[in-house]
């Protein structure tokens, strides 16, 4: 995947527990995970933007783009 998000990074510079985000962005702790372990296929702008308020930072703190080193 080339698209990286970072939210354990900002976690731990913020000492913020997981469940401390969840419940201030008001997600669930399920989709919390899934975005924190790369699974989700795509993010709500609202919750993109509502991580930001609570992580007080950038989407392109959050999310990062990395070339993937696979050649076709």
């Amino acid at each position: 995947m080339a698209i990286k998000i970072c939210i354990d990074v900002l976690l731990a510079q913020r000492k913020m527990s997981v469940t401390e985000l969840s419940q201030k962005v008001g997600i669930t702790m399920a989709n919390l995970s899934i975005l924190k372990n790369e699974k989700a296929r795509a993010i709500r702008f609202s919750t993109l933007e509502k991580l930001c308020e609570v992580l007080d930072c950038q989407p392109g703190d959050i999310l990062v783009y990395e070339k993937d080193d696979l050649k076709n």
